[in-house]
């Protein structure tokens, strides 16, 4: 917008310019050739009453001479009474030229070498006489390149001077646009502080104005959300209650140990989402130098946890790259959420004795962990990652892939779904660990290549 006012002035002023100096430059020029032929009549002018007095051609010369003009002037009187033409001074017209215009008997000027020269005739008893004054080209472009030179300066001057008015005007039009934008982004990054001054042209306070106002209810919307949220896992713990105390009173089987344990995961979760929920800002990645948990451990865990179902199930159990901590900026509890969900949905999604596996892959920036089963795998597999669609059988609301995408994402890396080699579905949940920004939709290109040169690795 700025360079754009600052071409259309640059453009507008150059015309005008352009539209009144040369015009008004011709006009000095013609204005120098009339006062220098104007002078030129004055010295012929000055030799006319001589000639009404005598045409002695000594007293004629003192005469010619007195006017100052002896090289630049010349009289040409005609023959009469028997005597021959005289010719008084140098003469530059051609003798044609002369003759015409004592013919006709007005004044005319021709070209000579070296500039003009002025006939002016004077009629006498003795005939027409015709007095020649010769103008120097000089004399008839004196003050011309100095009064073009000074229209060209002030030309430049009122250019240059609307080209800075112009851009002073581009800066406080562009400027708030430009705070409107970056205000746009730190929002869009979650800044929900960002705001934006309402100044600048109307137009503009009045989109500061709207933006601050979406940026409010922005804010209020996400609260009610967040009270929304504590509220509904508030209500879990009644129920949870009665499960822990039924639980209490299983006995002491490995599967009412397994029971109790779950039940008390499951406290702790909804303990978790009301803290989260409470607080201003979600706890999705780690925070301070050296946070994180040992992705290796976590699925150790998990799978601990998991492998009872499966072996109820029949289901087969394969882990690979377990073996050694794998450090990650992720919060211990969010990648135990995301696993569970992920093995969750294997169960949930697949018949039973569907076998399933469990892999994770440790690069120089970036660690991979696989999640890959031998089901039917997913059909679509984009509309199961969009949040709240799921694949679209009973009991999918598409929020736990939603969950690991947000936490893959929370580190600069990424999530993909894909078919596996034990023929089903295979989950990759990619997660940075060089602190690089968040990836946003739509430009993921850089990710892909990471995961591709990582996986080739592995």
């Amino acid at each position: 917008m700025r360079w754009a006012l600052v071409k259309v002035c640059l453009a507008v002023t150059a015309m005008v310019v352009v539209a009144f100096a040369v015009p008004l430059g011709l006009v000095i020029k013609e204005m120098a050739r009339d006062r220098a032929f104007s002078n030129a009549e004055r010295e012929a002018a000055v030799v006319v009453p001589a000639l009404s007095i005598t045409t002695d051609r000594d007293q004629l010369e003192r005469v010619v001479a007195s006017a100052g003009s002896d090289d630049g002037m010349a009289v040409h009187l005609p023959a009469s009474d028997g005597r021959a033409a005289v010719d008084l001074g140098r003469q530059r017209a051609a003798d044609a030229d002369i003759a015409a215009v004592r013919k006709l008997g007005r004044a005319s000027t021709t070209e000579v070498e070296g500039g003009s020269a002025l006939l002016q005739p004077v009629a006498l008893s003795l005939g027409t006489v015709v007095i020649e004054v010769y103008v120097p080209e000089s004399e008839v472009s004196n003050g011309v390149g100095t009064a073009w030179a000074v229209l060209a300066a002030v030309g430049a001057a009122l250019v240059v001077g609307s080209v800075a008015v112009a851009d002073r005007l581009g800066v406080r039009m562009v400027q708030p646009a430009r705070r409107l934008v970056e205000g746009a982004h730190e929002l869009g990054e979650g800044k929900l502080g960002a705001r934006v001054p309402e100044e600048g042209p109307n137009e503009l306070r009045l989109a500061a104005v709207a933006f601050n106002s979406m940026a409010d209810q922005v804010v209020q919307l996400l609260a009610n959300e967040r009270e929304l949220a504590a509220d509904l896992s508030h209500r879990l713990r009644t129920p949870l209650t009665v499960l822990r105390l039924n639980a209490a009173s299983l006995g002491e089987s490995p599967a009412a140990e397994q029971t109790r344990t779950a039940v008390a995961q499951l406290e702790r979760e909804v303990d978790t989402i009301i803290r989260t929920a409470r607080e201003a800002k979600p706890q999705t990645a780690a925070a301070g130098p050296g946070a994180g948990c040992d992705a290796a451990e976590v699925v150790r865990e998990r799978m601990a946890f998991w492998s009872a179902l499966a072996e109820d199930e029949g289901r087969k159990v394969r882990t690979a790259g377990v073996d050694r901590p794998v450090r990650i900026p992720v919060a211990r509890t969010d990648l135990a959420a995301a696993l569970d969900a992920l093995l969750g949905n294997v169960f949930r999604h697949t018949p039973e004795g569907t076998a399933f596996a469990v892999d994770v892959h440790n690069g120089e920036d970036a660690v991979i962990v696989l999640v890959s089963d031998a089901g039917p795998g997913i059909a679509d597999p984009e509309a199961a990652m969009a949040r709240g669609r799921g694949s679209g059988t009973a009991g999918s609301t598409g929020l736990g892939l939603d969950i690991v995408r947000r936490l893959a994402e929370s580190t600069g890396g990424d999530v993909r779904i894909g078919s596996s080699v034990l023929g089903g579905t295979e989950v990759r949940l990619w997660i940075q660990l060089d602190g690089r920004e968040p990836v946003r939709r739509g430009h993921r290109g850089a990710v892909r290549r990471r995961r591709r040169a990582l996986v080739g690795r592995s």
